[in-house]
């Protein structure tokens, strides 16, 4: 019988329990028994991806928490924690001698075993291994085929952000400049997009989309996320889902409004003003470079006379910490009665949020999940705003 499961498949590590930066620019307490226990007993999240698991301590790390029987290896891939089933995988930076680039991707394994052997012939390529999205000296398809021999998932990150991605700098007009078509495996979209804006590009009609979080801090897992059919949370069920095989797959994607992202709209790099016209230069400081906005680069990118294959819906959907007025007390108190953030989100009734926080307080959450709260665009590495609802 297939079941529903929650997953965020991009969760970095900020810190190893020595406390050796991976991710520098993630939180200090970002660290793999955090993100564990927060994803099971606070978000309620079924899959978790963590893309940093390449690195020597953190492999150290699972190996002991295996040994301690807190995870353990499951039959059909991935390592069970509690009720959460994580999914080691890996962030990589690619930039090839025809300047496609910087471009970062996500590989993913099925036992802590393959990532060993992909951590250790991927040593050999980068400069340090025990950080994360290291650039990797080799071309994107070279890295496709090893992620395919050692039976792994390949999916292009954010690909349409500004920078570090696919489509964004500019240069990449097809993935088949930089990929082979046939070992992807999925698309992540990006905080700055969503289905519905990309149901113009062609090429991508073959991939599954996913939305994941980017988590830089333990509060941001799963502010995107996606529900998926599944027989069991492992990593074959998950591979079948991207594959879209005996009935796994994706069946909703759940985001912030993309108008909510860093990199939605055009804005002077000089001034931060945002652009929505096209100019030369921009019309409040008289310079010349823009950063280019994820809607701009969208539709140079759309074909136009193109209608893209039924896709599962895109809900807009506002994490709690983003609503105006709803602190950290304020969600400690609904956790106690629900039990985790998925139970708010999804089956918590407004009727019973009010028996726990002010009506005000209930009445926002419930317009945030349903898209409906007003939003001022961001742009330029700013996020958009959620303004306060009625």
């Amino acid at each position: 019988m297939l079941k529903h499961f929650y997953a965020d498949l991009h969760i970095h590590i900020g810190r190893t329990e020595s406390g050796r930066a991976v991710k520098i620019t993630g939180s200090k307490n970002l660290t793999l028994t955090n993100i564990l226990h927060t994803a099971a007993s606070r978000k309620g999240l079924d899959l978790v991806g963590i893309i940093d698991c390449h690195s020597p301590e953190v492999i150290n790390e699972l190996e002991k928490l295996i040994v301690e029987e807190k995870v353990t290896e499951l039959s059909g891939g991935g390592l069970r924690y509690e009720e959460t089933v994580l999914i080691p995988g890996s962030e990589i930076e690619i930039y090839d001698e025809n300047c496609h680039g910087p471009i970062h991707v996500l590989a993913f394994f099925p036992t802590l075993n393959t990532m060993k052997r992909f951590s250790n012939w991927m040593s050999k390529h980068l400069k340090n291994i025990h950080l994360s999205s290291q650039r990797i000296y080799c071309d994107g398809r070279t890295l496709q085929l090893k992620v395919h021999e050692l039976g792994g998932i390949f999916i292009p990150a954010h690909v349409f952000t500004p920078f570090k991605s696919l489509y964004g700098k500019g240069v990449v007009k097809s993935l088949t400049e930089v990929f082979d078509p046939n070992r992807i495996d999925g698309i992540e979209l990006g905080l700055s997009s969503d289905t519905y804006m990309v149901n113009g590009i062609s090429e991508l009609d073959p991939y599954t989309f996913l939305t994941n979080s980017d988590a830089h801090s333990l509060g941001k897992l799963a502010r995107e996320y996606q529900k998926i059919q599944l027989e069991e949370a492992n990593f074959q069920e998950l591979k079948m889902a991207l594959q879209q095989k005996d009935g796994r797959e994706v069946i909703a994607n759940y985001g912030l409004n993309p108008k909510l992202g860093k990199y939605y709209e055009t804005v002077c790099a000089n001034c931060g003003e945002q652009a929505t016209e096209t100019f030369h230069r921009c019309p409040y400081c008289g310079k010349e470079h823009f950063i280019k906005g994820v809607l701009k680069r969208i539709k140079e990118l759309s074909d136009v006379n193109h209608l893209q294959r039924r896709r599962p819906p895109y809900i807009h959907q506002i994490p709690l910490d983003f609503i105006p007025g709803i602190g950290p007390k304020t969600i400690d108190k609904m956790l106690d009665v629900f039990g985790t953030e998925m139970n708010i989100l999804h089956h918590a009734s407004v009727e019973e949020l009010q028996q726990v926080i002010p009506k005000k307080h209930a009445h926002t959450i419930d317009l945030a999940r349903k898209g409906l709260l007003e939003i001022t665009v961001g742009g330029g590495g700013t996020y958009g705003k959620v303004q306060q609802g009625e």
